[in-house]
């Protein structure tokens, strides 16, 4: 059998370096070697050849018989390195790991000359050393260590050979199985034609988990393989960060030719400590101008995290007014200290021109969750649900096995509880179901609900058009052009390649919102109303909800003189109701959906009261630019403001329900008592007659620029009656007859210069209007023909 080579770890293996070292009587250099306990816990990495050299770390595995004895005093090896690996491999055999705990050398010339190889259990950890005294231990390592006597010590000969003189057999602990061996550190090995499979799989875009599911395939068992999976994921992870190192001067280069070519263009660069670039930021114009439209909510997507891509790339992404993903900027993490996300969150919003976003979402970290809260105090923070709910599939694998029924119980507990303490109790009525109260996993997010779960959220804007709905911006501007297997090389023409795509895909949006008119689904005002204002997806959206008014049913539940309540629910399903709080006198709605706070669209909640309160066009505050064709627009068109016809909807609305709320308020007041009823009647003609007066003399008694008739008669006859001035002569002398209709023709010519006045205002923010569209056609139209020039060329 030939000699196999074993490189060992640091663990094992101890070095100069790595020891503290006294001197005993006989002249000699005792070396006590670091406590591995606080080393990088990383696996031994098996070379397929190569000679044996005392520095290298590399001994021969011992053959034949050799590797079924037991160590025994007096036992004779060729080197300090052979004694290593056969105690090693008896350990294998027998279930512990190994370390070295002491080394002697000679004064004389250097050389070391006694070695004691220990069980890793021996001796205790210092808690005194200086070295955890002076910084806080955030997340302390497990106590491994319980005074185990167990150890093999071997000193030289003067003839070269190492020998035995001394050995303990006993342990003071249990001992591992075969099938844990391969979790000790002194035995997890990753060979050469593992590292090539690795290589192959991470590649091809699998992830450590399905990675080692084929190792265990292939090996015929996990104990066969020789590692865990927190070694494959580490291997992965240094692996990706090497072949970046030599390639990150490339980027470098690509965003330094993207500056010089315009001005606009941002990147930033964060140095480790031997001035090498280790994280990288950039955004360019079209990315900062998109922000200045929607900085409403972002998404910082890290998907490559999971090492699903094999390049450190996370963009800063957003929601256009089609309700497509727009890009905000990029960033290539190789370092991801919570210190260097602190950093890219300071750099892009200095690139965002300081303006800090409602809303982020991203996934559920504890690194990035701190740097936020340094850097974005006032933001609201979310994590990803979906992020959330693909974690869970893993963490609970077994329990989705053994009950079928519980991923639709914990999406429906999740997705579609209407309150707080409906969520409450839902979970506990979960957990207690499927006997999962102890779950560390379940409870870590439960601690963290208020950022995931939606009726915790939906009082903030997330531009999404309901509660259920995945946010399109996480993780799919681009989808279909960086994948898996994508390289720094082949980055930058993907990148721009998506960037185009995107770009196209919103000048369509624009040119079919602009050039096409919806199918109106009903006539309410309302919805041609919409219909103008809102790009065509959002109105698809709004007018979804409008048409869904008519199955519901509005009924008044409260009124306190401000503000009426109105309970809203499905025909049908009495049981699920929303509650709709309605100002009248100033036109505002709040649901208990709170739709319309965390999509910025009303919902039919509150359209099926307005329906209901005869409110036939949607009142200005209820129109978010952001969704609107104008939402890029530097000109400011109110065109609400600007429609006669809308004017007068609007405004006889208003007078409409303070007339109806005053008079259902006299009505209840005026039905207490049969006295009270004689006197509210009594009042009720009184007050009809003068209506009836007022109606029929609408037009003698107008009002001209805030004066009455009679008062711009008095005003313009040159007898003031007031005062009894002036002389009424023959020729002055009016009947009441004729003075009444001179006045009257004043003031239909007042009328008549008014509406004109109007229609002079409303032509012209029709021309403005006008202007912006052809602005936006031309915009397409130049945008249509660069990429034709770029897809020629």
């Amino acid at each position: 059998m030939e000699n196999e080579v074993i490189e060992f770890d640091i663990g094992l293996g101890g070095g100069v370096g790595s020891s503290g070292r006294e001197v005993d009587d006989d002249g000699v250099d005792i070396e006590h070697p670091v406590d591995d306990e606080d080393m990088i816990d990383s696996p031994q990495n098996i070379s397929g050849g190569g000679g044996f050299g005392s520095g290298s770390g590399e001994i021969y595995l011992p053959e034949g018989d050799l590797l079924d004895l037991e160590p025994y005093e007096g036992m004779e090896f060729e080197s300090e390195e052979a004694a290593k690996a056969f105690y090693n491999s008896y350990a294998r055999r027998v279930g512990f790991s190994t370390r070295v705990s002491s080394s002697r050398r000679s004064r004389r010339d250097g050389a070391i000359i006694q070695r004691q190889f220990v069980c890793a259990k021996e001796g205790f950890r210092n808690q005194n050393e200086k070295r955890t005294k002076d910084r806080e231990i955030k997340r302390p390592r497990t106590i491994t260590r319980v005074g185990c006597k167990a150890s093999l010590s071997v000193k030289m000969q003067d003839s070269g050979k190492w020998i035995v003189s001394g050995f303990v057999r006993e342990h003071n602990h249990e001992l591992v199985p075969p099938d844990q061996v391969h979790c000790l550190r002194s035995h997890r090995q990753i060979s050469g034609p593992a590292k090539t499979l690795i290589d192959t799989l991470q590649a091809a875009g699998l992830g450590p988990r399905r990675i080692m599911s084929a190792l265990i395939k292939e090996y015929g068992g996990i104990s066969k393989v020789g590692f865990t999976e927190v070694d494959c994921r580490n291997y992965m992870r240094n692996n990706r960060q090497r072949s970046l190192e030599g390639d990150i001067q490339l980027l470098l280069d690509y965003l330094k030719q993207m500056h010089a070519e315009n001005a606009n263009f941002f990147f930033a660069v964060q140095n480790d400590e031997d001035q090498s670039a280790c994280n990288v930021f950039w955004a360019d114009s079209k990315a900062r101008m998109n922000y200045t439209y929607f900085s409403d909510t972002v998404t910082f997507d890290t998907t490559y995290r999971s090492n699903r891509y094999r390049l450190p790339f996370a963009p800063f992404t957003g929601v256009n007014h089609h309700g497509q993903p727009i890009l905000f900027g990029c960033a290539f993490m190789i370092n991801e200290s919570e210190s260097s996300f602190v950093w890219l969150f300071k750099t892009w919003l200095m690139a965002m021109s300081g303006r800090p976003p409602v809303s982020i979402t991203t996934d559920h970290d504890a690194l990035i969750g701190s740097a936020l809260a340094q850097v974005f105090p006032e933001t609201r923070h979310r994590f990803c649900k979906w992020h959330i709910f693909k974690k869970c599939q893993e963490k609970l694998s077994q329990v989705f096995l053994e009950h079928p029924t519980f991923e639709a119980d914990f999406h429906k507990c999740v997705n579609l509880t209407e309150s707080v303490d409906e969520f409450e109790s839902c979970w506990l009525a979960l957990i207690d179901r499927y006997d999962l109260r102890d779950h560390e996993w379940l409870q870590t997010i439960y601690s963290a609900r208020r950022h995931w779960v939606p009726v915790y959220l939906r009082d903030t804007f997330f531009a999404e058009m309901s509660i259920t709905q995945r946010s399109d911006s996480m993780n799919s501007y681009f989808d279909g052009y960086i994948n898996a297997s994508t390289n720094l090389n082949q980055f930058f023409r993907l990148y721009e390649k998506a960037l185009e795509s995107r770009n196209e895909k919103e000048v369509k949006a624009d040119y079919d919102t602009m050039n096409t008119s919806p199918v109106l689904k009903t006539p309410s005002p309302m919805e041609k109303q919409a219909s103008e204002f809102y790009t065509r997806k959002l109105f698809i959206r709004f007018q979804e909800e409008l048409v869904g008014t008519l199955t519901f049913m509005a009924s008044k539940i409260d009124d306190d003189s401000e503000i009426i309540t109105y309970e809203v629910a499905k025909y049908g399903e009495d049981h699920k109701s929303y509650y709709v709080k309605f100002n009248v006198l100033e036109m505002r709605a709040t649901c208990s959906c709170q739709m319309f706070e965390f999509s910025g669209l009303l919902c039919r909640h509150v359209l099926a009261v307005f329906r209901v309160t005869n409110v036939l066009t949607l009142p200005p505050h209820f129109i978010l630019k952001r969704w609107t064709r104008n939402a890029k627009s530097s000109v400011t068109l109110e065109e609400h403001a600007s429609s006669s016809y809308t004017n007068y909807l609007e405004s006889h609305t208003v007078r409409y329900n303070t007339l109806r709320h005053e008079a259902f308020k006299f009505v209840d007041e005026g039905a207490k008592s049969l006295d009270v009823y004689d006197v509210a009647m009594s009042a009720l003609q009184d007050a009809a007659k003068k209506v009836a007066i007022a109606s029929k003399n609408e037009g003698r008694a107008a009002m001209v620029n805030g004066r009455s008739k009679d008062d711009l008669m008095r005003r313009r006859s040159p007898y003031n009656l007031s005062t009894g001035r002036g002389h009424m002569t023959a020729s002055q002398s009016l009947s009441e007859e004729d003075m009444d209709h001179k006045i009257g023709e004043l003031i239909n010519d007042l009328e008549s210069a008014n509406r004109k006045c109007e229609l002079y205002r409303a032509n012209l923010l029709s021309v403005l209007k006008e202007i912006e569209d052809h602005k936006l056609q031309l915009a397409i139209k130049v945008q249509n023909v660069k990429i034709s020039l770029k897809d020629g060329i």
